[in-house]
């Protein structure tokens, strides 16, 4: 049996049920890279170039891992997913930056998934996999019907307040994890806004979301916010932005600042990621219109898990002392 080396990174927080539900059902066995730790982070910045952002590193990283134990890795192009904007440059040029960047990899699988014509592009696609895995077309195009199923029950679960990690554990074991952190007296609601792969991968982050439910938060993520609000949001805008996840990280705050009673806005920002440092901005500017504390934590791979868990509590601190106020 065929298999396919999937990196626990970028696009996998994303868009991994769907293509799981699709490969394996074409008879293909997985291999996902192990969780985001020190060794993956210093093999990413030894292969990648000095100037890309730290999630493309460690997505370097989780490439190394997976070579020498897989016959393919799969290395999207992602495009376009049919909301009218494109994906950040490294997200296009993922694949050649991987095959030309790194020596003995195993063939890439990497399929370029633009769905801007909607139909079209859904065939386009399932010719690209058809070819690339040797397969019959029609049988991909119904791996395809399940993996839009398994995708909705994922972005379903996402949007009821499970992480990732529990939203699949949830699909394929029945069982949610443990929770992590203990949970004390809610001091507040904080959107803790940012991509899925800097939101989620806990290593990168110095573990937020359980540091701040530890300090008694509810958090809101971009994944909780209705798909079809958010979107509302942007077009409230003289022009929207470019980029897939820039946009629905913007109106994720937007939506939570005018129509959710947040507390405040943690922005995580990935240092040297052009398209961030313009959504941070403009997140501070909606922030101020509605007074609302805002806190941004620059992510490299230099960072530090007690730097980014001072800040928190500082912030946290800050928020409680709002509300005391508020309630005197």
């Amino acid at each position: 049996m065929e298999t396919i080396g999937v990196p626990r990174a970028l696009a996998y927080y994303t868009y991994f049920p769907f293509w799981k539900t699709v490969l394996e059902g074409l008879g293909r066995e997985l291999v996902v890279s192990g969780t985001t730790n020190k060794a993956i982070l210093d093999q990413g910045v030894s292969e990648a170039t000095n100037d890309l952002c730290v999630p493309i590193k460690i997505f370097f990283g989780h490439v190394v891992q997976l070579k020498g134990q897989v016959d393919k890795i799969f290395v999207p192009r992602l495009v376009n997913v049919n909301q009218g904007d494109t994906f950040c440059p490294k997200f296009l040029g993922l694949p050649d930056m991987v095959e030309y960047g790194m020596n003995g990899l195993p063939p890439l699988f990497a399929p370029r998934i633009d769905l801007c014509k909607k139909i079209r592009g859904w065939f386009d696609l399932a010719k690209m996999v058809a070819e690339a895995l040797n397969c019959n077309m029609i049988s991909v195009l119904k791996g395809f019907q399940q993996g839009k199923k398994a995708q909705a029950e994922y972005d379903s679960l996402l949007l009821g307040g499970y992480a990732p990690k529990e939203a699949m554990e949830l699909m394929y074991t029945g069982q949610k994890g443990k929770a992590s952190g203990a949970a004390k007296k809610p001091v507040g609601t904080i959107a803790l806004l940012g991509y899925p792969y800097s939101l989620y991968d806990d290593f990168l982050n110095g573990n937020l979301l359980s540091k701040l439910k530890g300090l008694g938060v509810k958090v809101l993520t971009p994944e909780m916010a209705p798909p079809s609000d958010l979107y509302s949001q942007i077009r409230l805008l003289p022009k929207g932005l470019f980029w897939y996840f820039s946009n629905r990280v913007l109106g994720a705050g937007m939506y939570y600042l005018s129509e959710v009673n947040i507390d405040g806005i943690v922005h995580v920002s990935n240092f040297a990621c052009g398209p961030d440092a313009m959504v941070n901005k403009l997140l501070e500017l909606e922030a101020k219109k509605y007074t609302c504390p805002f806190l941004t934590i620059s992510l490299d791979e230099h960072t530090g898990q007690a730097g980014i868990h001072t800040r928190l509590e500082a912030f946290v601190d800050m928020v409680r002392w709002r509300r005391q106020r508020a309630c005197e």
